[in-house]
């Protein structure tokens, strides 16, 4: 049989395929169509009868004799020839005429990912073989995966994130769990699993609250807890001092006398002058408070009293040598007993010793105003008053040691640095960082007091002060017994 008769009884096989599924597409459509939704199509597949399958499973076998025959004489011609594009537009045509019953089958391709399609998110570069890590929508070579405090990498099955950022649980517990500053020890959790600690209002330091029950000692001036690293000096009244109070403290009266001077002067500098001399003595804790168990009146700041300005007459225990400090305790103090005379209102100013000199100077302002006021007949003042105002020069004070300047107030610190052996910072005629803290602290202690009289006699008084001025309120004190409102 020649090639072209073969090809035209192919053609017109096919065209007599189409037919008869054409019309049997018809009939079957008729009784089954198609139904379409607004969000759903369903396709409903022709009833065919036995016959129907028979037939077709026979046109099925000759159209495969015929697509065979037609591939061998293909195969027969050179390459590049093709039949002509003639009968492919008649076979597309018929196609067009008849379309499938059935929408065509799109199966899904798997991607693939050629090598260098993932970048390593720590050294940049293209993971190509072996291992890797994915996280955080990254992916790392197992040694790039390191934790961002200790910079190794990560090879636990557990890690901590900060943000973006990866560390090791050790390394982020260390990292962000707060350690006590007592102890040194991570913080333990309560029973809820919650970390509690206690935190110094102005010193930020962090501890376990066991060490308030513990004994742990505690500084009688800036009040930090003693670190287990760092061992404070014991004074032997059973207060005990850190190394950073011990560095101005001043340990006998001898010492105190020209900070107690500075401060008369500065008193004097504001139109304030003390027309007595009034004795000053540095003691000792039992001391005091014998001195406050023979005085008939006064109000005293509990549980410690540092500073009492006495107008009964006593004989009180002064210190008359300084200690000296061996191993962690003071020792080889003298003292004396001496005899306070009452020759005015004011027999005496005691203050506590060992205070650093501007915690001493502190209290020394606050004495002499309530000896001020006496000697000016300020009588019968209530405790919100009189302590109130007392605490106000004890922080103006403090104000022009820690802000020299500050108001146009006279400074005591070049008068005042001769006045502690003890420390190099005043030689200088200077204070040391160390010095300014405390000071900034002692006038937190000062305006955050929560007692009625001394704290809250000092915000009325300082109030007070601050809109009308010093003396204003001292007269309307004067006359009312009261604060002007």
């Amino acid at each position: 049989m020649a090639p072209s008769e073969r090809k035209s009884r192919f053609m017109k096989w096919l065209s007599k395929l189409f037919r008869s599924g054409n019309n049997r597409g018809g009939t079957a459509g008729n009784r089954n169509h198609q139904l379409i939704g607004d969000e759903n199509m369903v396709w409903r597949a022709p009833f065919r009868s036995v016959d129907e399958r028979s037939r077709t499973q026979k046109e099925k076998e000759e159209l495969d004799h015929a697509i065979a025959l037609s591939l061998a004489e293909d195969s027969k011609r050179p390459s590049g020839y093709r039949w002509q594009d003639k009968d492919n537009e008649l076979a597309r045509s018929l196609q067009d005429k008849n379309p499938p019953i059935y929408p065509p089958y799109a199966p899904s391709v798997p991607q693939y990912n050629p090598y260098g399609t993932r970048i390593c998110g720590g050294c940049q570069q293209d993971i190509r073989y072996g291992n890797y890590l994915g996280c955080m929508g990254t992916f790392f070579h197992p040694q790039c995966f390191c934790c961002r405090s200790c910079g190794r990498p990560i090879v636990e099955n557990e890690f901590s994130l900060s943000g973006r950022d990866p560390y090791h649980k050790s390394c982020f517990k260390e990292l962000a769990h707060p350690k006590c500053e007592v102890c040194h020890q991570f913080i333990p959790t309560n029973r809820a699993g919650l970390i509690e600690y206690r935190c110094h209002p102005f010193w930020s330091q962090k501890y376990c609250p066991s060490h308030e029950h513990d004994n742990t000692a505690r500084c009688c001036s800036c009040e930090r807890l003693e670190s287990w690293d760092a061992r404070y000096i014991s004074v032997g009244d059973g207060r005990s001092l850190c190394f950073e109070c011990m560095e101005s403290a001043i340990m006998d009266t001898g010492d105190c006398q020209p900070l107690y001077h500075a401060i008369r002067d500065y008193y004097e500098g504001m139109n304030m002058k003390l027309d007595q001399q009034i004795p000053m003595l540095l003691v000792e804790r039992q001391a005091l408070n014998e001195a406050i168990v023979g005085e008939k009146n006064g109000l005293h700041h509990m549980p410690e009293t540092r500073g009492l300005c006495l107008s009964e007459e006593q004989t009180v225990t002064s210190i008359l040598k300084r200690p000296r400090i061996g191993g962690h305790q003071l020792i080889g103090m003298r003292t004396q007993p001496q005899k306070l005379t009452r020759r005015c209102e004011v027999t005496a100013i005691l203050v506590l010793y060992s205070l650093p000199r501007l915690l001493t100077g502190a209290i020394l302002a606050h004495e002499l105003m309530h000896g001020w006021l006496r000697l000016k007949g300020y009588r019968n003042l209530n405790p919100e008053v009189e302590e109130g105002i007392c605490q106000v020069l004890s922080y103006m004070w403090l104000e022009t040691e820690v802000m020299p300047g500050f108001k146009n107030m006279p400074s005591t610190s070049t008068s005042a640095a001769s006045s502690s052996t003890s420390s190099s910072s005043s030689k200088k005629g200077g204070k040391s960082n160390v010095e300014q803290k405390l000071g900034e602290f002692f006038m937190h202690q000062i305006a955050n007091d929560s007692s009625p009289a001394y704290g809250g006699g000092f915000r009325a008084a300082n109030a007070a002060v601050n809109k009308y001025g010093l003396r204003r309120t001292l007269d309307h004190i004067r006359l009312t017994g009261n604060f002007p409102l």
